[in-house]
C-alpha cells in the first residue's frame, strides 16, 4: 500500500504541506484546518513537525515556505498514491467491472465463459477456450443478455475501416448530380452506412441504400469502426469536414472518396 495510506499521520501530513504549498508563503493555519478537517491546533503541531523535518522553512509570523525536501516529499508520495490509484483503475476495478454480454448458449450463474466481439457486439459462449474470460454473474438462455466478471485476457478483433464518400452539395446539383449506382455499389459491402447531409440522405433513399442513422455520423462511423465494423459515411462537400473532425478526434483511420 502507498505510504499516505498507510496511517492517518502520514495522510494528514501529506493534506497539510499540500496546502502549504498552494497558499505559501501567507498560511492561514485556520483555513487549512477547515480544509484538511483537523482542529487549528493540531495544524500547527503539524506544521512544527513540517519544519522540525526540513520539509517546510518559517520566515516570519504566519508565513511558510515548502523547501526542495518538502517538494521531494511531497511528489513522492502524491506519485505513490497515483501508482495506487492506477493499480485500483486498471487491475481491481476493471476484474470486477461487470458488462453486459450476449449469451450465444445457456449460461449459468458462476461458470467461466469465452469473451469474443461479433457485429460491434460482446458475445459470451461457455467455457475457456479464446484469449479472453470472465465469469458470468447471472443465468441467461441462448441470445439472451448475461452479465460478466473477472475480466481476464484480450479480446482479440480487427478494427474496422471508414470511407467518406463525397457528393456535391445541394446548390450544386446535389443528390440529383450523384451517381446512384455507383453509391450503392460503394455502400454494399458496408456493415453499416451513415448520412451526413440531407443531399447524402436524400441520395441514399434514391439509391435504395439502408442508412442506419443520419445523426452524429462521424461518431457512429467511429465508434462502428472500433468494434471491428466497416462504415461508409454519405456526405455532402459541405458537411463532411464535420465528419472528418470527428474522425480524427476518435483516433480513426479513413479514406474519403467519390461514389
Amino acid at each position: 500500500m502507498s505510504g499516505p495510506l498507510e496511517d492517518k499521520r502520514t495522510a494528514t501530513r501529506l493534506r497539510i504541506l499540500a496546502e502549504i504549498a498552494e497558499r505559501q508563503p501567507a498560511v492561514s493555519q485556520g483555513e487549512i484546518a477547515e480544509a484538511v478537517g483537523v482542529t487549528s491546533q493540531a495544524v500547527s503541531e503539524y506544521i512544527r513537525g513540517l519544519v522540525e523535518d526540513g520539509l517546510v522553512e518559517k520566515e516570519g509570523r504566519s508565513r511558510y515556505r515548502v523547501t526542495k525536501q518538502g517538494v521531494d516529499w511531497l511528489f513522492q508520495e502524491v506519485r505513490a498514491l497515483q501508482r495506487f490509484a492506477e493499480h485500483v483503475t486498471d487491475d481491481v476495478l476493471e476484474s470486477v467491472n461487470e458488462d453486459a454480454y450476449i449469451a450465444t448458449d445457456d449460461i449459468s450463474s458462476g461458470e467461466t465463459v469465452t469473451l469474443s466481439i461479433r457485429d460491434g457486439l460482446l458475445h459470451a459462449e461457455p467455457g475457456e477456450e479464446g484469449p479472453a474470460i470472465g465469469v458470468a454473474t447471472t443465468d441467461a438462455e441462448a441470445g439472451g443478455d448475461v452479465s460478466v466478471t473477472g475480466f481476464e485476457g484480450v479480446i482479440e478483433m480487427e478494427p474496422g475501416t471508414v470511407r467518406v464518400l463525397q457528393l456535391q452539395p445541394a446548390r450544386l446539383g446535389g443528390s440529383a448530380e450523384a451517381d446512384l449506382d455507383a453509391l450503392a455499389a460503394s455502400c454494399d459491402d458496408a456493415d453499416i452506412v451513415v448520412a451526413s447531409g440531407v443531399e447524402a440522405v436524400v441520395a441514399c433513399r434514391r439509391a435504395n441504400v439502408d442508412l442506419t442513422t443520419w445523426f452524429a455520423p462521424g461518431e457512429v462511423a467511429a465508434d462502428a469502426a472500433a468494434r471491428g465494423l466497416d462504415a461508409v459515411v454519405v456526405a455532402s462537400t459541405d458537411a463532411a469536414g464535420r465528419v472528418t473532425d470527428a474522425l480524427r478526434d476518435a483516433g480513426v483511420m479513413f479514406e474519403v472518396t467519390e461514389p
